[in-house]
Formats: C-alpha cells, structure tokens, sequence
C-alpha cells in the first residue's frame, strides 16, 4: 500500500509538471511572445509530445490507481481475518483459563481427599510414591489392568504375571519397564 501511494504520488507529480509545462508553452504562443515560424512549428510538435505523455502518464496512474483499490480491498480482508482470529485467540484462552481454574480446583480438593487417603501408609512408600511422581511427571503409580501398565501402556509377558501373582498382596510391585508403582485390582488379570 505505501509503494503505491508513493508511487501515485510520484505520478501525479509527473502529470502536474508537464500539465504546468504545457500551459506555459501554450501561453507564449497564444501572446504571441515566439514569432519566428520554426520556433513555432517546433512549440506545436512539443505540444504535441506534452499531451501523450500526459495521457501515457494519466493512464500509468488509472493503472496503479486499480491495484491500490486491489490492494485496499485485500489488506482489508486480510485485517478482517486478522480481527477474526483475535476473537477466536481470546474465546480460545477464557476457554483455557476457565478449563486451567476447573483443573486447579479439582487438583486442591483431590490433594484434600489425599491427606486422610494417605494415613497409614508407610513412610517409605510415600516417600517412593512422590519421588516417582516427580520423576514421572505426576503419575507415581499405575493400575494393572487386564495385563497391561496403566503408566507406560506395556502388556506384561506370562512370566512377570506369574512373578506378581505369587507375591504377597502387600508388597510393592513395580512395572519393569517404566518403574512405576503397580496397583494390584480384581481386574488385573492375574
């Protein structure tokens, strides 16, 4: 848009000029100031030379007259999209705090629920639970479910389930592969 308008600008300039040019040659001959015949036949023929290359220069300027418009037209489609898509952001980040305060919510009340959840264990547990979830990004312990880890989603081999049928319900159990903690339930498979 700017090379256009200085560009249009430059023109009319250029048209402004040989118009100014024109009306000052036109003016000594109409007041009979160039009395000599060749002189005169040479100011016509300038003449002459003035007014195509105004009309060249008038028609240079229609031209980048109708692609400034072509471009006005899509900087404003393209500045529409660009409102578009700022509406769309700031919808798409309420969306995304409210869902983030939701989530903070329920992270405060399970933490909550934790505390009376977590009486009795022994410490050393605890303390393995939490140095894992730290490890492993937030998730320390994983459910066996139908012979498979609920962290790192392996099916466990028939071997490994017969190592963990045969140990006592209360021991710990760790998944081979990504080391998390294994919570025995009724649907583990074993």
């Amino acid at each position: 848009m700017d090379d256009l308008t200085v560009e249009q600008t430059k023109i009319d300039g250029d048209v402004e000029q040989v118009k100014t040019r024109r009306t000052r040659d036109r003016d000594r001959m109409d007041q009979g100031l160039i009395t000599n015949p060749k002189d005169l036949e040479r100011m016509q023929h300038e003449l002459e030379s003035l007014e195509r290359r105004i009309s060249t220069l008038e028609d240079e300027e229609l031209e980048v007259m109708a692609t400034l418009e072509d471009a006005q037209r899509t900087l404003d489609t393209l500045a529409a999209q660009v409102r578009e898509a700022d509406e769309r952001l700031e919808a798409l980040e309420a969306a995304r705090d409210k869902k983030t305060g939701d989530l903070d919510a329920q992270l405060l009340d399970l933490e909550a629920q934790r505390g009376p959840s977590a009486e009795g264990l022994p410490a050393e547990l605890l303390a393995l639970y939490d140095r894992l979830r730290t490890q492993k990004d937030g998730v320390g312990a994983a459910e066996l479910r139908a012979r498979q880890c609920g962290g790192c989603r392996l099916t466990l081999d028939n071997a490994e389930l017969a190592v963990i049928r045969a140990k006592p319900s209360d021991e710990v159990i760790r998944c081979e592969e990504c080391q998390r903690i294994l919570v025995r339930t009724a649907e583990s498979g074993l």
